[in-house]
């Protein structure tokens, strides 16, 4: 019988930026193949915590375990964590000398040592699995914006990831490009990769999750099935920035 232990789980974790208490005592779990997306006002520390998640932010105090281990400090151990933690930044941060297939197959071939040839054969089906095998040997500059995030996506993908980590994926591409993102981020959601996901797009958080967190003020103020949080908010600061949100 499966293991029902949670694959994250974050527990009383404090983050300070200088006299800023940026995570204050969060606790957050997340199951294997859950959908989380962490949503909130600007500097509510949504970002913060997505990092945390894969010790790109070290915290202050409280523990962070993933797939029942401690988060290790440094070392080969945190780049085995690393590399168990696939993560999809605001900016796409490609090779801009490496072609697109190349940029994929870097991560297994390089830390983990695979073989090239299988991995070769992952790269492209991962990059068909998002959309754009047709570019697999042009160079990142040669690609829209949305193009390049789903390399990123393919990219993190290849090193076959127990857990994917989004922090605003949309928020620097153009309107038209963010939904081609969605899609492919959608579609993992649909086969059961377990995700935390901080953004902006509503409809995504409506649509992908399985619940929706909310953060204000470096505090985890509500966590609830979409439709619930959506439709019945319980804390005046959810509400409040619902209302800002939703009416425009």
């Amino acid at each position: 019988m499966p293991t029902s232990e949670p694959l994250i789980v974050l527990e009383g974790v404090n983050k300070y930026f200088g006299p800023l208490h940026v995570l204050q005592d969060v606790s957050l779990s997340v199951d294997r193949g859950e959908v989380v997306v962490v949503i909130g006002p600007s500097g509510s520390g949504k970002s913060t915590l997505c990092r945390a998640i894969n010790r790109l932010e070290p915290i202050n105090s409280g523990t962070i375990t993933f797939d029942g281990q401690a988060l290790p400090a440094e070392g080969k151990a945190l780049a085995k964590l690393r590399s168990e933690v696939g993560m999809v930044f605001q900016s796409f941060n490609l090779f801009a000398h490496k072609t697109i297939l190349q940029n994929v197959m870097l991560g297994p071939v390089k830390v983990r040592g695979e073989k090239v040839a299988v991995v070769r054969e992952r790269a492209m089906s991962l990059l068909d699995r998002v959309g754009i095998a047709s570019q697999a040997d042009k160079f990142p500059a040669q690609l829209s914006g949305g193009q390049q995030q789903r390399v990123a996506i393919a990219r993190a993908l290849a090193m076959q990831p127990k857990a994917l980590l989004f922090d605003e994926p949309t928020s620097a591409l153009d309107p038209e490009m963010v939904g081609e993102v969605l899609d492919v981020m959608t579609a993992l959601a649909r086969e059961g990769m377990t995700m935390v996901v901080v953004t902006h797009e509503m409809g995504f958080a409506r649509h992908a999750a399985n619940r929706v967190v909310f953060m204000a003020d470096g505090q985890l103020v509500e966590s609830a099935p979409p439709v619930e949080f959506f439709e019945n908010p319980k804390s005046e600061r959810a509400r409040d920035f619902l209302s800002k949100i939703l009416t425009h």
